[in-house]
């Protein structure tokens, strides 16, 4: 692949930064409408790459702008943050940044981010197979049949939430009555009935191009003047799903992924997992981006041209 990632973001003078993730840099464009801005960075276990993947942002943002029109498509009443991928005046009124930021950014709604992500798991793979090799649970959970690497979960899709930690620090896993005291008993109620209706009505559209969302993990806000919750940030990116090939899945091994897991078993490999300042070598970029690619055109229906 060509091209030079596009690691890092300023925009002085322009739009102020509000927040930096570990894929997303968030600019305010006016007191309700955020930019949020992919850059092309990736992390693995929770530690940011020293270098990028070029062109990724663009796919993340483009891949979670068609998510976001199937999901509202399947849920009417789906409440979004989405609002375009136009880049705001300030930007068209600079070129060079235009060709930069453009279809790599979207505008989205200001609110109020709840502070977990909503994981949802209907196969059992990655650190939930970790822990039930250890424990025979899965996030505490048991189970009145044993489990085989890979398998889908026997009474369906599990919900299985996390804390949203700041870049540099570890995701944990916590309960749902856990969840429920963060963002209380109302939210938490709506955000776990949201995954896993929206993870369900995604597993079957992916179904049909050939692809197996193994797990996945939603982020949702609140309108503070309605209290809905909102889904919100990336949307079934290869970024934040597993996306097995649906032909060759097979239970009882784990599976060659759609996403990140390429470089996972990289670093874990190289002895690398965990490791800050990590720079990954050509060939690791283009076998991962090769991934990102096909699960990108399998789930649109579109081939991949480069910005």
């Amino acid at each position: 692949m060509s091209g030079k990632a596009l690691t890092a973001t300023s925009l002085d003078g322009i739009l102020p930064l509000v927040a930096k993730g570990k894929v997303r840099d968030l600019y305010e464009i006016n007191t309700n409408v955020l930019l949020f801005i992919a850059t092309d960075r990736i992390s693995a276990y929770d530690v940011i790459m020293a270098n990028g993947i070029p062109h990724k942002g663009h796919l993340l943002t483009t891949i979670t702008a068609h998510w976001f029109q199937v999901l509202s498509n399947a849920f009417p009443s789906l409440q979004t943050h989405f609002l375009t991928l136009d880049l705001p005046s300030p930007i068209v009124q600079d070129p060079s940044l235009c060709q930069q930021l453009q279809d790599r950014s979207m505008q989205v709604r200001k609110l109020r981010i709840l502070p977990i992500e909503a994981i949802v798991r209907g196969y059992i793979t990655g650190s939930a197979w970790s822990e039930y090799k250890e424990t025979k649970t899965v996030h505490g959970e048991s189970f009145d049949v044993e489990l085989q690497e890979s398998a889908p979960f026997p009474n369906g899709p599990i919900y299985t939430p996390s804390t949203k930690a700041p870049a540099g620090e570890k995701d944990e896993n916590i309960t749902r009555a856990q969840a429920a005291a963060l963002i209380g008993t109302k939210h938490a109620a709506r955000v776990e009935e949201l995954a896993l209706q929206l993870y369900t009505a995604a597993a079957a559209y992916a179904s049909e191009r050939g692809i197996i969302i193994a797990d996945t993990k939603f982020e949702f806000g609140v309108d503070e003047k309605t209290e809905d919750v909102v889904l919100v940030d990336e949307v079934l990116t290869p970024d934040s799903s597993r996306f097995w090939d649906k032909v060759r899945y097979a239970v009882g091994k784990a599976q060659e992924s759609f996403d990140k897991q390429f470089l996972r078993d990289w670093l874990s490999e190289k002895k690398l997992r965990g490791k800050e300042g990590v720079e990954m070598p050509p060939d690791v970029i283009e076998n991962t981006w090769r991934r990102y690619m096909d699960a990108y055109e399998r789930l649109t229906g579109k081939v991949w041209t480069k910005p």
